[in-house]
């Protein structure tokens, strides 16, 4: 299965609770106890309450209830101190392209897929392009894998010169969980498995976007072990 196929719409909570360890278990349990699936769970911050002792807010994001019925739940717990709805990333940030790499070629790659990305954007689409500059086979690897991790990914562009080893490894896994990945015509052998090698990476970063975006018809599997 592909990560750019469609997933089903989420509802997304604030939540302020006192830091006990049964309290997050309490409130995973009582979610799928109503027929919701947790989908995300985020930490965002930890702090010192004046009655309740250490509080953790923390972002969920659940698939299968209405708004009302997971505010419901989760207002009736006994360590709740806060519950909110907010947006879900995907409907703020939408889907994500990553681009790994160093030098010129990802400054230039990151050029022509954030150019693409404003012109679907203004069309109706949430694309959001993440980069990180990286050197070294253990660091790219490392980077590689962890993009499978990452919520929202739908595509990789590796952007660099010379790129092989345990980083073309890398590739084939994360291929395997459904990410697509495009690769510049570099040395190495990630060239040989990418799933598509365009030499410019202005156009590289063009048609990264395309592949991801519902808004165009360019299509990774049609473009399967392609050069341009």
């Amino acid at each position: 299965m592909s990560r750019t196929d469609h997933t089903a719409a989420t509802v997304a909570v604030r939540l302020d609770y006192v830091d006990r360890p049964e309290a997050l278990a309490e409130i995973i349990a009582q979610v799928a106890a109503n027929g919701g699936t947790l989908r995300t769970l985020s930490t965002v911050r930890r702090w010192t309450g004046e009655s309740d002792g250490a509080m953790v807010e923390v972002e969920l994001e659940v698939e299968g209830l209405a708004e009302e019925q997971v505010t419901g739940i989760l207002d009736r717990l006994a360590t709740i101190r806060g519950c909110r709805l907010t947006k879900s990333l995907d409907k703020v940030f939408g889907k994500r392209l990553i681009v790994i790499g160093g030098g010129a070629q990802i400054a230039q790659a990151v050029l022509g897929a954030v150019s693409e990305a404003d012109r679907h954007n203004l069309r109706g689409e949430k694309i959001s392009v993440d980069t990180i500059p990286l050197v070294g086979e253990e660091n790219l690897a490392a980077a590689v894998r962890a993009v499978a991790d990452l919520d929202r990914a739908r595509a990789l562009l590796l952007a660099g010169s010379i790129m092989g080893g345990d980083i073309t490894k890398a590739v084939v896994e994360i291929q395997q969980l459904g990410i697509p990945v495009i690769s510049l015509n570099m040395a190495g052998t990630v060239t040989d498995v990418a799933d598509l090698v365009v030499t410019d990476p202005v156009q590289a970063g063009t048609m990264a976007v395309m592949g991801i975006a519902d808004t165009a018809t360019f299509d990774f599997a049609r473009q399967k072990g392609r050069r341009y």
